[in-house]
């Protein structure tokens, strides 16, 4: 398999101004982009270079692992948000409900896990799927929800790159914008209906 850096959802200015065209260019373009290089340089005539990525993930260590992980994460997170955000419905409205008490306790909860996430890493909503509840909780480094048994749903990059250029130190305004003006809760609920 060729692996090529999957292209952004939309474009590099739309989602203005909660995240700016130059924190873009330079998440995107240099960061992922920087991912993307060292996984096809480390997979170059290598067996694993025929596995998809989420093989790659789940079955690697060290600098491939690294490297892999990093480019689905960044992935998922273009992914994870909207230029026009909407707001959950049908089913996973209900599990937001019953797991979280109301939206707003789903934004509580994540805007605190995602603070809290000491360093680099990584804010996850996923599926339970034995216990059919959703999960908020984070990741460190490269680390994703492709190594546990849920079904990661929607993440946000809580790495300094992804929000320095436009929020400095100001963590909690990053997520903030992220919770209540980028979620892309449609995608959310198409990853739980495949589930």
């Amino acid at each position: 398999m060729q692996f090529e850096l999957t292209p952004l959802p939309y474009p590099a200015d739309a989602l203005a101004p909660h995240i700016s065209e130059r924190t873009i260019d330079h998440h995107y373009g240099k960061h992922h982009r920087g991912y993307m290089t060292k996984l096809q340089k480390a997979l170059k005539g290598r067996p694993e270079a025929d596995l998809s990525l989420e093989q790659i993930v789940s079955n690697s260590q060290g600098g491939v692992l690294n490297n892999a992980a990093q480019v689905w994460n960044h992935d998922f997170y273009w992914a994870s948000m909207a230029p026009e955000a909407s707001a959950p419905k049908g089913k996973l409205k209900r599990l937001i409900d019953s797991s979280f008490g109301s939206l707003d306790g789903w934004k509580k909860t994540f805007a605190e896990t995602a603070a809290g996430e000491f360093g680099s890493g990584w804010a996850w909503t996923a599926y339970v799927p034995a216990q059919k509840s959703l999960a908020v909780f984070s990741t460190t480094d490269a680390l994703c929800p492709l190594l546990t048994s849920t079904v990661p749903l929607l993440t946000l990059d809580v790495w300094e790159h992804a929000y320095y250029l436009d929020y400095q130190q100001d963590r909690a305004a990053y997520i903030d914008a992220f919770v209540d003006r980028l979620v892309n809760w449609e995608a959310a609920s198409e990853r739980l209906a495949a589930a």
